[in-house]
């Protein structure tokens, strides 16, 4: 059984491509999450079971009916292995379960990078007294693990890379570039950068703003498509200019990628981001800050890395992929290598193996 609050964005994506792999396995799966948007019907066509559980983004709000409405759904399925993704369900659910059933917990980024001051240091302290109420906590990336070792979390972790589907983020040459701009409204000569991700603060959609004025002098063709949406929206579309494209959220946004000519991710943290596999695989390079995560994906050759926080250097790195279409090109066709070694498949028959030793049956 899975227990999510995100239904929207990777995690959502991670958890929807979870429970579909295990259900052809011949696997009886649930999924307990809100029911806001199209995630749960999703599920439901292709044969899990989902139970309402309407939780709150927010540690603070909602935990005690969280609660008692988890145990109702874990009252009524029995499961036999209960895994957690992200903060929420990792904070109700080991509070629920407390080591009771096998249990995973997989951050998908630790809760304390969101945090600044004492609650930092709570949610790192709360994060090493649930440890002994996870079976296992599964890492997305070897990033993730150092920075939960770095602050007392060694025991129990597991790395099992995110992955993407390579049948489904497919090389897309010139053709379909063109193809995907029509389609988009986009002009063919525009020299198209993409981010895509939550308008949040950990996203850095306000750093890449902040970038984007040094960019576009000089390149009047030069557009930005932001796709995503999020609480930020409002301040981010107050300081944007024209030549910024507010997408909005997107189902599917493969058609983004085989649009565009380079993809940015300004992220002041990740665990080990799907948009960064998903742009690679498509044969897009990366310009992104060096922070973990983003660093085990993208490498030389690949797209380019800059400090942290740095958004003039992330403009300079930008800007000058913008200028040189070959540049382009040739780390294009290195990130699409550089993704075959990040294969969904793989990913989920290690995550399937996992499951199965925690309960007992491997």
């Amino acid at each position: 059984m899975h227990v999510t609050q995100p239904v929207e964005a990777g995690v959502a994506g991670y958890v929807k491509t979870a429970a579909l792999s295990q259900v052809r396995r011949g696997w009886t799966v649930t999924v307990a999450s809100p029911t806001i948007g199209t995630f749960a019907a999703q599920l439901t066509r292709s044969g899990v079971v989902h139970h309402a559980w309407e939780a709150h983004r927010s540690p603070a709000t909602g935990c005690l009916d969280e609660s008692r409405r988890l145990r109702q759904i874990l009252k009524e399925v029995d499961p036999d292995v209960v895994h957690l993704h992200s903060a929420k369900a990792g904070l109700v659910g080991r509070l629920v379960l407390r080591g009771r059933r096998p249990t995973l917990f997989q951050p998908h980024g630790w809760s304390w990078l969101a945090c600044t001051g004492g609650m930092t240091r709570a949610a790192i302290a709360w994060e090493r007294a649930a440890l002994r109420w996870s079976t296992a906590v599964v890492c997305v990336g070897e990033g993730e693990a150092a920075l939960g070792a770095a602050r007392g979390l060694r025991d129990r972790l597991v790395v099992i890379r995110n992955g993407v589907d390579l049948d489904r983020f497919a090389p897309a040459g010139e053709e379909a570039r063109l193809a995907a701009r029509v389609a988009l409204g986009i002009p063919s000569q525009a020299r198209l950068a993409l981010c895509v991700g939550r308008l949040a603060p950990q996203k850095g959609q306000d750093l890449l703003l902040r970038a984007w004025p040094a960019i576009r002098d000089g390149r009047p063709d030069a557009l930005l498509a932001l796709v995503g949406d999020g609480e930020l929206e409002p301040r981010l579309r107050a300081s944007a200019s024209p030549d910024v494209r507010f997408v909005g959220a997107v189902g599917d946004a493969r058609s983004w990628y085989a649009a565009c000519d380079v993809v940015v991710m300004p992220s002041r943290w990740e665990g080990l981001p799907l948009t960064a596999l998903e742009a690679m695989a498509t044969g897009r390079g990366v310009v992104a800050f060096d922070v973990p995560g983003l660093a085990e994906i993208v490498r030389p050759g690949t797209g380019a890395l800059v400090p942290a926080g740095d958004h003039q250097a992330l403009g300079r790195a930008l800007g000058e992929r913008l200028d040189d279409p070959v540049l382009m090109w040739d780390e294009g066709q290195q990130a699409v290598i550089r993704g075959k070694d990040f294969d969904m498949g793989e990913t989920m028959d290690r995550l399937a193996d996992l499951t199965m030793k925690v309960a007992g049956r491997d």
